[in-house]
């Protein structure tokens, strides 16, 4: 019994960044962005380099709920920890982070946008972030971590992130 209600915890964990089909997407308040650097227009595109590098540093890395090292990592550990290596201090939670910064049209993402997106079979609640990298007219590349590959690059293109993807939300 105890390893029954063990393994239910540990599915109900490794849930909270994993994927599935067939998502619709909603748009959800504006919500000011808590971090040490205020004004979002003082933040050098060498910072968002910076930010950028420091998370592809993390490719191929294992997924691990709760991760913030190489040991392991999930998607939102990756973000805040690539953000804060840059002094910029985001919350910890793919909820807390998706009523960050200021939403902005999937059209205008630049380098360093949040990408969110809702994984979970009939569900509209985002659960999985990641970081764009590559931004230019129909073409938006964004670095995450999921629970099958650990930290990888994807496209917004791609069909199952294109059908997963909610919004997106500059918070530098």
């Amino acid at each position: 019994m105890k390893k029954i209600i063990l393994l239910i915890i540990l599915c109900f964990c490794l849930g909270s960044c994993n994927s599935s089909k067939g998502v619709k997407t909603k748009k959800t308040k504006t919500a000011k962005v808590n971090t040490k650097k205020t004004n979002t227009s003082s933040v050098s595109s060498k910072t968002i380099s910076n930010i950028i590098d420091y998370a592809k540093t993390f490719e191929g890395t294992r997924y691990k709920y709760g991760g913030t090292t190489k040991k392991g990592m999930d998607c939102s550990g990756l973000v805040v920890t690539a953000f804060k290596k840059e002094e910029v201090y985001l919350p910890r939670t793919t909820d807390d982070l998706s009523r960050r910064g200021e939403w902005i049209d999937v059209k205008d993402v630049k380098e360093g946008d949040l990408l969110f997106f809702a994984t979970k079979k009939n569900s509209r609640k985002v659960n999985h972030v990641g970081i764009v990298t590559k931004s230019r007219p129909g073409y938006v590349e964004f670095i995450h971590s999921t629970t099958s590959k650990g930290v990888i690059t994807s496209n917004l293109s791609e069909r199952y992130w294109y059908l997963a993807y909610v919004q997106a939300r500059r918070v530098v």
